[in-house]
Formats: structure tokens, sequence, C-alpha cells
């Protein structure tokens, strides 16, 4: 027995689930990341100006992750959990997207403290950087709707239902044939 009275077995199961739910959503925000420094990549390249970041992008994808996992974990969003799909995934979204910048400005400022230039600098719209965390907290912003449009659907649907539509072969239904026609008589 666990000190907190569960039993290993349910510690290690629990562990495993949060370690699936860490790389479900890293590998979503990593797919967005990768896509974005390839935009960059691209762009840099017409003014031959060398970019690869890929390695930063992976990285970030794993931390917001963990960010979003205990953003949840404090029910971070979930003040309109009982309205329609569509309310609650734009305020998680929107909730989300505030904890985010947040952690930009704080990765903002480290990153100025680290490499030993002035704070403010990195907060100043004149310039590209400033437009730059503001035009990412954007994207993130866009790019959780889908994400929690797709997790608050599959919260209404008990049991894993969702995420066997999508990733289980589909038993035909009665009357229909395999391409999901129904049988003419």
């Amino acid at each position: 027995m666990a000190a907190d009275g569960g039993s290993e077995g349910s510690v290690r199961q629990r562990v495993r689930h949060e370690m699936k739910e860490l790389l479900l959503i890293a590998a979503y925000l990593a797919a967005f990341f990768v896509s974005l420094t390839t935009y960059r990549k691209l762009i840099l390249a017409e003014y031959h100006i060398g970019y690869f970041e890929y390695g930063w992008a992976l990285m970030e994808a794993v931390v917001l992750a963990k960010v979003i996992l205990i953003g949840e974990l404090m029910h971070i969003g979930g003040r309109f959990h009982d309205r329609p799909l569509i309310v609650s995934t734009l305020w998680k979204s929107l909730a989300f997207g505030m904890l985010v910048a947040v952690f930009v400005i704080v990765e903002h400022t480290v990153s100025a403290l680290l490499h030993h230039r002035p704070v403010a600098g990195e907060f100043n719209f004149r310039g590209g950087r400033g437009y730059e965390l503001l035009a990412r907290i954007q994207l993130m912003l866009v790019v959780f709707i889908p994400f929690f449009a797709f997790r608050e659907v599959s919260s209404e649907l008990a049991g894993g239902k969702l995420f066997e539509l999508f990733f289980r072969r589909r038993v035909p239904v009665v009357g229909e044939d395999e391409g999901g026609k129904a049988e003419q008589p």
C-alpha cells in the first residue's frame, strides 16, 4: 500500500495516464510549434538568415503541455463547464491563453536576464520582439479552440468513446454497407 492509502498499482496507473496525457498534448502543440518554426525558417531563408530552432519548439511544446495539465489540475477554465460546449470551449481557450501569456512573459523575462539584456527591451512594442510576443499569444488562442473543443467533447462522451471513434475501426451499423451507405432494398 502506498502512503496515500492507494495501492502501488493505482499510483502506477495514474502516472501512466498522466504521461499519456502529457505526450498527447505535447504532440498536438509540437505539430503547431514545428509548423510555425518551419514557416519562420522559410521566411528568413529569403533574406539569407539561418534559423533552426526545432529543438526549442519541441521543448516548448512539452513545457506548455505540462502547464496545461497543471492548469487543468487547478481547474482553470472550469467556470462554465455546465454551459453549452461552445461556451466552455471558448472560455477554456481564453483562460489558458491568459495562462500561456503569463508563461510567455516569464519566458521572455528569464531569457533577457540569462542573456544580459534589459528586460524592458523584451516588451518594447516598437521593435519586432514585442509584436512577436503578441502574435504568439494570439496564435495560441487560435490553436487552443480546436484543442479544448476536442477535450470538452471527450469529457462529455464517457469511457474514452471519442478516442475510439477517432482511432478504432468502426463497425457498420445494421442496414449499412462497409462504406457507411444504407443498403438499397
